[in-house]
Order: C-alpha cells, then structure tokens, then sequence
C-alpha cells in the first residue's frame, strides 16, 4: 500500500539496501545492517569523549557481558548515567551500530553512557538476552563510584527492541528490589508478542520494520520455550503484558506514524499513565520505523531536540 512519508525521508530510502529490510536471514541481516552503520560511522567525530571496552560478570549461565562506556574527557565529578539498550529485533545490532547515538548522548549531555552487547536471538533466545542487560544495569550501579555516575540518576534507553528491553529491564528492577532506574526512555519500543493491533495488522510492507519481520523477530527471541501470542507468554519477554505498571520509573515512549510498533508503544504509554506512572508520549508523523538515522532531515531533528530535552529534565541537568 502506498503512505504519506515524509517527503524528505521518500528521498532517503532508496540508500537503504535491500538485506535491510529483513531478518530473515539472520547472517546477511546482521551483514548488511553491519556495513550500514560502518559507513554511518565512518564520518563521526568522536573528539571529548573516552571511551572503554571491557567485559564484565553475566548471569551464571552464560560467559561474561561486552559492555562499552563513554565518559566525557577530563571528568572528575559525579554525572547521571544511562544504560543504553541497542535495538534490532533481537536478532542483529552490535556495540559498534551504537556508536553515533552513544557519542551523541554522552557528549550533548554530559553523561556517562553504558552500552550492553547483549547475546542476540536466534542463537540466544529470551531470557538470555534480558538477563545480560539486567547484569549491565547491576554492574553499573554497583561501579557508579568508578564510573562517575549519580546512582540515583541513572537512567535506561532503547529503541525498538531495545525499548522493549529497557521496558522489561525497568519491570524487573522492579520486582528484584533494585537496582534503581531513575528514568526509562523507550524509543519506538517493541513490546508486544501478540500483533494484534492495528497499525501491526496494517503495515506489512513499509521500510525496516513490518508484520513479516516482527513475526520472525519474536519466533527467535522467543525460541522453543514459548509461542508469540500463546497465553504463557511471561511479560518479561513482552512488557505489554504485564498487568501491573505501577511503581515503574517515569516513562517517556516516541512511535511513528507509519510503524507496525506505532499502536503498541501508544497502549503501553496509556497504561503506565493509568497505572500512575508519569509519562510522555510523543508519535511522529510521516515517519516510518528508523527514519531517525537520516538525522539530517527536519523530522528527525525535531525528533533528537525532544529527545535531548526529556532527557536533561529526567536527568536533572542543567541546560
């Protein structure tokens, strides 16, 4: 069906490679998005910013956790810090894809940014993936002092799959007893195993997500142990499942217009509203699922000035 994009991202999509549009093939996906982002990433400056790759301690069952951390040079002092979730589908996404937003964000605002390499789907299916952005989150909170994080300013962020994530990383926080999330940023989240809304019943052919990919992207994160839409689905895999969102931290969640996760991320928004949760929801027209990468057009820009915005409120910085 035809839809009514932007006209400045019409003229972005044709460099977007065919393998892209999939994940069908987990390899060339993860291939093809790979060379993507590398020549995204060729062109970032990456001046103020040190940046740390280590590994740290996973859950019992799996090796230990990739992690990258950005600080701001010449940092001496206490800043909030955030755990940034990458998206992808479960199925693809690496440290280096998120290079540019993490620059970004730590260097825009001041922050400490700690970027997870959780294990991907289908190799690794729920709750491995999960788990590792949980031992992120712990492991952060445990090192704030090293690190130069404000422990009660520390904050999670994803988009996609990864706001799905950052949503399931908050509920369990939650239900453990800590550690404290200050703040959940859930970009474009993907949150719901079921696809029964109306933009997911919809939107079967529109650019980077559609029907057919989240289809596959929850057969592989959810493996052999559960089926999408079946009644035991646990809500920690799929968030809009829980029944109960409160006491969850305030919430901000961005959708776009035409993205088969658009009605998910409104619902789950409403939900924490009715359930006491201070949240702002913000959808986007003309805009298709990952349009954002194109930063340079007007929407994505007004796009990334709220995103700044809600995140110097959240963090309590300082314009």
């Amino acid at each position: 069906m035809s839809y009514n994009y932007d006209p400045e991202l019409v003229a972005l999509l044709e460099f977007l490679p065919d393998a892209a549009l999939t994940i069908s093939d987990p390899e060339n996906a993860r291939a093809s998005f790979g060379e993507l982002m590398g020549q995204f990433n060729a062109e970032l400056d990456r001046s103020g910013v040190n940046i740390v790759d280590r590994n740290i301690s996973g859950p019992s069952e799996a090796p230990d956790v990739a992690i990258r951390i950005y600080s701001p040079e010449g940092l001496n002092h206490s800043v909030p810090g955030i755990l940034h979730i990458h998206g992808g589908g479960f199925v693809i996404g690496t440290l280096d894809s998120e290079l540019g937003s993490c620059l970004t964000l730590c260097r825009n605002l001041g922050v400490v940014v700690v970027s997870v390499d959780y294990r991907l789907a289908p190799e690794n299916p729920y709750p491995g993936p999960l788990e590792d952005c949980f031992a992120a989150l712990s492991w952060t909170n445990e090192n704030s002092a090293e690190l130069n994080i404000d422990p009660e300013r520390l904050a999670v962020f994803g988009a996609s799959a990864g706001g799905g994530l950052s949503a399931a990383t908050a509920l369990l926080a939650r239900d453990r007893g800590g550690p404290p999330i200050c703040f959940q940023y859930l970009g474009i989240p993907e949150v719901d195993d079921r696809l029964q809304t109306p933009s997911m019943q919809r939107f079967v052919d529109t650019p980077m997500w559609n029907r057919p990919n989240a289809e596959l992207s929850w057969d592989f994160y959810l493996g052999d142990q559960f089926q999408r839409g079946a009644n035991d689905v646990p809500y920690y895999a799929a968030p809009a499942r829980a029944q109960d969102l409160s006491g969850l931290p305030p919430a901000y969640i961005s959708t776009m217009e035409f993205d088969p996760l658009r009605d998910e991320g409104v619902e789950y928004a409403l939900r924490l509203m009715q359930a006491g949760v201070a949240t702002e929801l913000h959808s986007f027209p003309g805009t298709f699922h990952g349009s954002s990468m194109f930063a340079h057009s007007q929407i994505s820009q007004r796009e990334s000035t709220e995103m700044f915005a809600v995140l110097r409120r959240a963090l309590s910085i300082d314009a």
